[in-house]
């Protein structure tokens, strides 16, 4: 899997960046993504993504994370069977943008490093990349318990 990392805030060492890829990569196994699946992570502060946050959610507030899946259905009359190709062309499943700011803030709220929040948010994001959602008790049920699943299995714990 391929992930860009852009730290727009210069506060996440290599070694988180790093980390969060290291996690990401190990969820995507995990939830048997193809290996050309693509996507992208980008650490800013508080006052971009309560812009990105009200342009886009209409909530004119800070968040700690944000996911933007892309849409990869295809135009019924496309020319191209795109099934020929599907192994040679990356599939790009979207964007995560997380608040360094939030971040720290929780961390101290809820009791634990900064590095974990920071995995949880990472892939909390990345799960609604795929489709995973909890706005009904069923959903978040089940995408909460796989959240703490790849988080215990990859050893990142509160």
């Amino acid at each position: 899997m391929e992930i860009d990392i852009i730290d727009e805030t210069n506060k996440i060492t290599d070694e988180q960046q790093e980390m969060v890829r290291s996690l990401l990569e190990y969820a995507a196994a995990y939830i048997h993504l193809a290996e050309n699946t693509e996507m992208s992570v980008s650490f800013v502060d508080n006052q971009k993504i309560q812009e990105i946050n009200r342009e886009y959610r209409f909530k004119d507030q800070p968040t700690d994370v944000i996911s933007f899946a892309l849409n990869d259905d295809v135009e019924d009359d496309f020319i191209v069977n795109l099934a020929e190709f599907e192994d040679s062309i990356p599939r790009n499943i979207g964007d995560i943008l997380i608040s360094i700011e939030k971040t720290a803030d929780q961390a101290i709220e809820y009791g634990h490093t900064f590095d974990r929040e920071l995995g949880f948010l990472a892939l909390h994001g990345f799960l609604h990349l795929n489709g995973y959602d909890h706005m009904q008790p069923e959903e978040e049920s089940i995408m909460f318990g796989l959240q703490k699943e790849i988080l215990h299995a990859y050893g990142l714990e509160r």
